[in-house]
């Protein structure tokens, strides 16, 4: 599997491409798509040594592929991964008990950005969740992606809470 930057985008909006649950061959293209950007390239270990993905990596996708209420997703064209996210399903007891679904770490290949990939991925994920008996969809993004709430807002979220983080 090549990494999603070596590639230049065909022709056409989405071309060939499909939606799949990732497997560990992909782990280093989702890394490498996780670090292109400036957030990522500041915490994500993109480079991989010759035994492969950083042993944390690993370990981290082995828990969610094997986690029936997480879903690490990747589009691809061609054998190459272009496209990556996290869905990641929540049972609670508030909204009377509700199923929700969380859709984390998405991220588009720079040759396939502004082609519609990324509304497809989310529109992906939405039916998904829907699928598998979530009632609300939510996600969360850092304050200095203003392009992505932009997106997120279009494609019919909304800005509702306010999010905290504690670094441990």
């Amino acid at each position: 599997m090549s990494v999603a930057g070596d590639q230049t985008a065909p022709d056409g909006p989405l071309t060939g491409v499909t939606i799949r649950r990732a497997t560990r061959t992909d782990l280093q293209a989702v890394i490498a798509l996780l670090a292109d950007d400036p957030l990522g390239a500041t915490r994500e270990q993109a480079g991989a040594g010759s035994a492969g993905p950083d042993p944390a990596y690993v370990a981290a996708f082995d828990a969610i592929a094997s986690d029936p209420n997480q879903f690490l997703a990747v589009a691809e064209c061609e054998n190459t991964v272009i496209a990556t996210l996290q869905l990641t399903y929540i049972h609670g007891l508030s909204r009377g008990g509700a199923r929700r679904g969380q859709i984390e770490a998405v991220r588009v290949a720079r040759a396939w950005r502004g082609r519609g990939l990324g509304r497809h991925m989310i529109e992906w994920a939405v039916a998904t969740c829907r699928r598998e008996g979530c009632t609300l969809v939510q996600l969360t993004s850092d304050r200095s992606r203003e392009r992505a709430h932009d997106f997120y807002t279009r494609l019919g979220f909304t800005a509702s809470h306010l999010g905290f983080k504690r670094t441990i």
